[in-house]
């Protein structure tokens, strides 16, 4: 052979290895991994090994990969090579198992089991024997010494098992509790990505406890969307009554808003009139001492008449009567400036009283109020101020009717004034014409019975003013107490509107943030179906990543029974037979 053709044959032979390689790994048969590990009573990690199986395998060489510290075949009697991680194996059944051992290999999750009796933290080998209220609290994590990728896809199932014999009054608040027999299991379930803190309590009697069982399985289950549009209808239903709440509560702000401005107007109008009404009742008194002084001197003069008199004293009677007639217009002025004012001070009251809303507040809708989330001091004042305003308009409507005769009554007075003042000129006038035609005896008998017809219709209008002023005075002191009641509304109103206000802008606010309730409804269930459902997920080896075709990786863990030493007597009884879980441990022992 040339050496060009040795070479060829080199180059060829280099070519076609990697791809004989390849095509081996490639036909690798589908392989499952089951866990199983053992714990300390506490939790801490005791023992593990992986029992591996390959399904359909035929005859062929089988290549898989863990770091064990030794592997045996667990289907025949054919020889396992272990080269470092490699692991190396000729099948010649369809289902080929073989165990591999660990040391030092964490697991996913970590696992920490405390335990109490009556309340004292205690190690589960000293309390055997012992009685009391037993509470085992078990915690679960990640284990960040490893990839996090079966803490994110398996659930974990978490099994005790309570011996009928020795546990009573078993509770587990998140857990469920079932009968297996005589006994109670208690089974917790931890989703992927979740930690776990698990407690489970019972009245125990000569303490003595079996193994805690935990398994994790892939979470592949499928989570189908449920049907929610009863429940989006629902929502839109919710969805509508909150805008028209805040559609109404915009219109109460509105409403309060009004009431707040009419209410300012009704105090500054109660103030005008509460002034006028003190200023005219501080004028009655000198009205009072003015109209006696009027009866005294046309009494003065009635008397006077009925002796004999002069010329001169007849100048000084129809002066006496016109300065006694200036005098009366000058109080019928007076008067009527009063009236004028007056009416333009009932105007305003009657206008701010009406500017009250006659809104009507049902014992239900202030029930509705007080339960609501607003802040009740604020209800409170609201509804303080509503029934001040209220009290307000009542008390008016009440003495509206006196002060309404007030007007005709100041009417009556100009017009009996009006009457006196004419009676008076017109005397006066009498006086002087009889005073120029000297004929004393015949016009003074006329003159006289006027004036004593004027006296006597004098005393009449002066009761009538006394009994005028005597009104206008408890009308002021009425009006004083329920101008108080007014004076203090603005500041209530003013909070009724602030609170209002909150109100609209809260119920605005919700109905924005509600508006699309069934869509968020729709996406709150979409990312918790999401959160959960790990029907994509794509098996991976536990021992290795460079296994390949792994179908299935399941853990078996759980902790060491706490029991009593076996007595010699007891060694010498006939051994009850053996489970499967330790027949399958002593396999490997």
């Amino acid at each position: 052979m040339t050496v060009r053709k040795y070479l060829l044959l080199i180059m060829i032979s280099m070519l076609t290895l990697p791809t004989i390689t390849v095509s081996a790994e490639e036909n690798q048969p589908a392989k499952n991994e089951v866990v199983y590990t053992i714990l300390q009573p506490d939790g801490s990690q005791k023992e593990m090994y992986v029992v591996n199986s390959f399904e359909e395998v035929g005859n062929g060489e089988i290549t898989d990969y863990g770091a064990y510290t030794d592997v045996k075949n667990l289907t025949d009697l054919s020889e396992i090579n272990l080269n470092g991680d490699k692991v190396s194996l000729a099948a010649e059944q369809d289902n080929f198992f073989y165990q591999g051992n660990l040391e030092e290999q964490p697991l996913p999750w970590n696992f920490e089991i405390d335990y109490q009796l009556n309340g004292q933290d205690k190690d589960p080998e000293q309390m055997l024997g012992e009685d009391g209220r037993l509470r085992i609290e078990i915690k679960t994590s990640a284990n960040s010494e490893i990839d996090s990728v079966f803490y994110e896809n398996y659930l974990l199932q978490i099994s005790l098992t309570f011996d009928g014999e020795h546990y009573q009054d078993v509770k587990a608040e998140d857990g469920t509790i079932a009968n297996a027999g005589k006994n109670k299991q208690v089974t917790f379930t931890v989703m992927p990505e979740q930690d776990g803190h698990l407690v489970a309590e019972a009245q125990v009697k000569d303490y003595e406890q079996g193994p805690i069982e935990i398994s994790a399985v892939p979470a592949f289950m499928a989570i189908d969307s449920p049907d929610l549009e009863d429940a989006k209808d629902e929502f839109r239903t919710l969805s509508d009554a909150l805008a028209e709440l805040a559609s109404g509560a915009e219109d109460l702000q509105q409403g309060m808003s009004e009431l707040n401005g009419g209410i300012s107007e009704l105090a500054d109008g109660s103030s005008e009139f509460n002034d006028g009404m003190h200023e005219i009742n501080n004028g009655s008194s000198d009205l009072v001492n003015g109209s006696s002084a009027i009866q005294e001197a046309l009494q003065t003069m009635n008397e006077s008449l009925q002796q004999q008199m002069n010329f001169d004293d007849l100048d000084e009677l129809r002066s006496g009567l016109q300065e006694l007639a200036a005098g009366l217009r000058e109080a019928s002025n007076g008067i009527s400036d009063f009236d004028q004012n007056y009416f333009q001070a009932f105007d305003l009251l009657e206008e701010a009283m009406q500017e009250i809303p006659a809104y009507q507040i049902t014992e239900a809708d202030i029930a509705n109020l007080r339960e609501s989330d607003i802040d009740q001091e604020l209800v409170e004042s609201l509804l303080e101020t509503y029934y001040m305003a209220q009290e307000a308009k009542t008390v008016y409507e009440d003495v509206q009717t006196e002060i309404e005769t007030i007007i005709p009554t100041i009417e009556g007075i100009q017009e009996a004034q009006a009457e006196v003042i004419t009676t008076l000129e017109t005397m006066a006038d009498q006086l002087e014409t009889a005073s120029e035609q000297l004929d004393l005896e015949s016009s003074f008998q006329p003159l006289q019975d006027g004036v004593a017809a004027l006296a006597e219709e004098y005393q009449g209008f002066h009761e009538g003013l006394v009994s005028y002023t005597d009104g206008v005075g408890q009308l002021t002191n009425s009006y004083e107490s329920l101008h108080q009641g007014i004076s203090e509304l603005p500041e209530g109103a003013a909070a009724l509107a602030s609170g209002a206000g909150e109100l609209s802008d809260g119920a605005s606010q919700l109905s924005e943030a509600t508006s699309d309730l069934p869509d968020q409804l729709q996406n709150q269930v979409d990312d918790m179906i999401n959160e959960f459902d790990k029907s994509d997920f794509d098996p991976v080896s536990f021992v290795s990543d460079k296994n390949e075709n792994v179908e299935l990786v399941q853990f078996v863990i759980q902790t060491d029974a706490v029991e009593k030493e076996t007595t010699e007597e007891e060694a010498e009884e006939p051994e009850e037979e053996k489970g499967w879980w330790e027949k399958l441990i002593d396999l490997f022992r």
